[in-house]
C-alpha cells in the first residue's frame, strides 16, 4: 500500500483525468437553457442564500456574506474526492508531496493556468494567497494550521508545519483558501474590500451582477477544458419555489430535500427528471459551548444528546433514513474506519437513561431552569434561519421539555449572524456542520490547537473543546504516515465524541440535487461518479459543468 506522501504525488495526473478529456466538448447550436433562454445558459437555482444576493468576491474577508458560488471564480490547489474515501488529490497543484518527517508539503504546480485576465498563475500568488490568513487570525476562515510558505521556484511553493501534518493536507482544498491574483490583490484592506470585479483562475468570469440574478459566463481559455455550456445564471430561491421551478423547466438545477421526489418529480419524467443523493461524510450536529456552564458538564451534554428525536426530525427536514450514528462519521464513505459498534448504528431517543444522566450531573430542573449551586440556566439554542429549520429546534425543544422538564429558549438567527456567533462562541446549544478530509478532516476541528477563548473568533472549534486524550489522538492522526496508527486515533476520536459528546451527531449530511435534464446531459449517477454534482464544490462543480453537453430530443 502506498503511503500518503506518495499517494498524494502520484494522484497528480489521474485528477485531471476528467477535465482535459472533456475538453473535446464544443458548444452545441440548438436549445436553449432552462426558462427558453435562447443564450445556452444552465439555472442553478440556490436554496440556500437568502433571498437577494451581495456582490462580494473577496473570500479571506471577515465578512460572512459572499457573493454565491465564487469557487466557479476561484480556486484552490487540491480537492477532495467524495468518490474515493475523501481523498485529497491535486487540482492547481500538479503534485502535492510531504517530506519524510510530515513538516514540509512540496506544491508542485501546473503550469498552464492563467487568471482570467490572461496572466499565468506562478508561486508568488500561490505563496501570497496561502500567506493571507498567517497575516491576521480574522483572515484565517478556513483553519489552517501552517506556519510558513515559501517559493522554491516559479513553479514551486513549499509549505510548512511545525509538527507532521500528514493529515492536514485537506487545508489546501478548502473554498476559504484559494489562489488569487496578487498583482490585484497585494496592497488591498482585506477588512473592508469587497472585491466587486473577480479575476480568478476558474473556469468562469463575472457578467452580471444583480441582487436578483447572478450570471457567470464560461472562459473559453480554461486549463480544464472548454464548456459546452455558455452561461450558468445563478438565482436564490426557496426549497418549496424551487419544485416548481423545476418541474415548469424554468430550473435545470438545484440542492433540495425532497420527500416523495421519486413519485412528486421523478415519476413525471424518470428519463429528464433526476433526484440525486451523495453524502458528504459529515453530519449535522448538535453543538454544546463547554466553554461555560452548564454545558461544560458532560452528563448533561448525555441527557439533551439522548433525548434528541432524530427520526421526528429527519423526516420534518424531508430527509428520511438519514439519522446519524454517534461518531459523526457517515458509513456510505467510512464503513471501514468505523468502530464495529458504531457501524450502522442509529441512536434512538431514550428517555429513562438521558434522566439517569440528568441526575448525575448534580442539576435540578425547576420551572424549566437548570439549577445547581444556587445557580440557574436557561438555556438557548442558535439555529440558522434561512435554512426554514424553526420546526427542527421545536422538535427539540418540546423533546427535551417533555422528557426532562427543561425548557430551552429558541434563537434563529440569519446565515451571517449565525455564523459569526457561533465563531466566537455566543450560544449555549447551536447546529453546525461537521465535515473534511477524511476522519482527520472531521475530527481535527476538536483540536484545542483550534481553541479560542470566548468573544475571540474561532474558525472550527467552535464549542470551545479542550481535552487532553482528544488532543493526543489527534495529534497521533495528523503527525503519523502509518494507515495502523492512523486508524487507531480514529478509533479513539470515535469514542470521545460518542461517549464524551463535545457535540452530538443528528442527522447525516447528504447533498440532495435535484435536475432537470431537458437542455443538458451527461449528469453522473451516485452509482457512478467521480465528481459530485453539487454546485457549491468548486472542482466537483466545474469537473460537472465540463463534462455536459446538450441535451437533444
Amino acid at each position: 500500500m502506498p503511503t500518503r506522501r506518495v499517494f498524494l504525488a502520484r494522484t497528480a495526473a489521474a485528477a485531471l483525468a476528467v477535465p482535459l478529456g472533456a475538453s473535446a466538448c464544443t458548444a452545441g447550436t440548438g436549445g436553449a437553457g432552462a426558462g427558453g433562454t435562447g443564450t445556452q445558459a444552465l439555472v442553478f437555482g440556490k436554496t440556500d442564500g437568502g433571498t437577494t444576493f451581495v456582490r462580494n468576491y473577496n473570500m479571506f474577508g471577515p465578512a460572512t456574506q459572499k457573493s454565491p458560488n465564487n469557487e466557479l471564480i476561484y480556486e484552490p490547489l487540491a480537492r477532495i474526492d467524495y468518490s474515493d474515501g475523501a481523498k485529497v488529490k491535486p487540482w492547481l497543484a500538479e503534485s502535492l508531496e510531504f517530506d519524510e518527517a510530515g513538516t514540509t508539503l512540496t506544491v508542485k504546480l501546473r503550469d498552464d493556468v492563467t487568471f482570467s485576465d490572461g496572466k499565468p498563475m506562478t508561486a508568488d500568488d500561490v505563496v501570497f494567497s496561502l500567506g493571507v490568513p498567517l497575516k491576521d487570525p480574522a483572515f484565517n476562515t478556513g483553519g489552517t494550521t501552517y506556519d510558513r510558505v515559501s517559493k522554491k521556484d516559479a513553479t514551486t511553493v513549499t509549505v510548512h508545519w511545525q509538527r507532521p501534518a500528514f493529515s492536514e493536507v485537506g487545508q489546501l482544498a478548502s473554498p476559504q483558501l484559494p489562489v488569487v491574483p496578487r498583482h490585484i490583490w497585494d496592497g488591498k484592506d482585506l477588512k473592508s474590500w469587497a472585491n466587486p470585479d473577480p479575476v480568478g483562475t476558474g473556469p468562469f468570469v463575472l457578467e452580471r451582477f444583480a441582487p436578483q440574478q447572478v450570471t457567470l459566463g464560461a472562459r473559453s481559455d480554461y486549463w480544464g477544458g472548454r464548456f459546452a455550456l455558455k452561461q450558468l445564471k445563478i438565482i436564490p430561491t426557496s426549497g418549496d419555489s424551487v419544485r416548481a421551478q423545476l418541474l415548469r423547466g424554468e430550473v435545470d438545477w438545484a440542492l433540495v430535500a425532497w420527500n416523495g421526489a421519486e413519485q412528486e418529480y421523478v415519476g413525471k419524467d424518470p428519463e429528464h427528471h433526476l433526484y440525486q443523493k451523495y453524502a458528504t461524510g459529515g453530519a449535522y450536529s448538535l453543538f454544546f459551548n463547554t466553554a461555560r456552564a452548564p454545558f461544560d458538564n458532560v452528563h448533561l451534554r448525555r441527557a439533551l444528546a439522548m433525548t434528541i428525536p432524530r427520526k421526528d426530525i429527519v423526516t420534518t427536514l424531508q430527509r428520511p433514513g438519514t439519522e446519524a450514528g454517534p461518531t459523526g462519521l457517515v458509513d456510505e464513505i467510512y464503513a471501514d474506519a468505523i468502530l464495529p459498534e458504531y457501524r450502522h448504528k442509529v441512536q434512538e431517543l431514550d428517555a429513562g437513561e438521558a434522566r439517569k444522566e440528568l441526575a448525575l450531573s448534580g442539576f435540578e430542573v425547576k420551572g424549566g431552569k437548570l439549577v445547581k449551586d444556587g445557580k440557574s440556566y436557561v438555556p438557548r439554542l442558535l439555529f440558522n434561519q434561512d435554512f426554514g429549520w424553526d420546526p427542527y429546534a421545536n422538535i427539540m425543544i418540546r423533546s427535551w421539555k417533555k422528557h426532562l422538564g427543561i425548557e430551552v429558549k429558541s434563537v434563529g438567527a440569519p446565515s451571517a449572524n449565525l455564523y459569526e456567533r457561533q465563531q466566537t462562541g455566543d450560544f449555549d446549544l447551536t447546529i453546525n456542520l461537521t465535515g473534511g478530509a477524511g476522519v482527520a478532516g472531521i475530527y481535527s476541528a476538536l483540536s484545542s490547537r483550534a481553541y479560542r477563548p470566548l468573544g475571540e473568533t474561532a474558525a472550527t472549534n467552535v464549542g470551545r473543546w479542550k481535552d487532553k486524550a482528544t488532543d493526543a489522538a489527534i495529534e497521533k492522526l495528523l503527525e503519523t504516515n502509518d494507515p495502523a496508527v492512523a486508524r487507531s486515533a480514529g478509533h479513539e476520536l470515535q469514542k470521545i465524541v460518542a461517549e464524551q459528546m463535545p457535540y452530538s451527531p443528528i442527522y447525516n449530511s447528504y447533498w440532495f440535487i435535484a435536475i432537470s435534464a431537458d437542455h443538458w446531459a451527461g449528469w453522473p449517477t451516485p452509482e457512478d461518479f467521480g465528481y459530485v454534482p453539487f454546485p457549491g464544490l468548486g472542482p466537483d462543480t466545474t469537473l460537472t459543468l465540463l463534462n455536459l453537453k446538450q441535451a437533444t430530443k
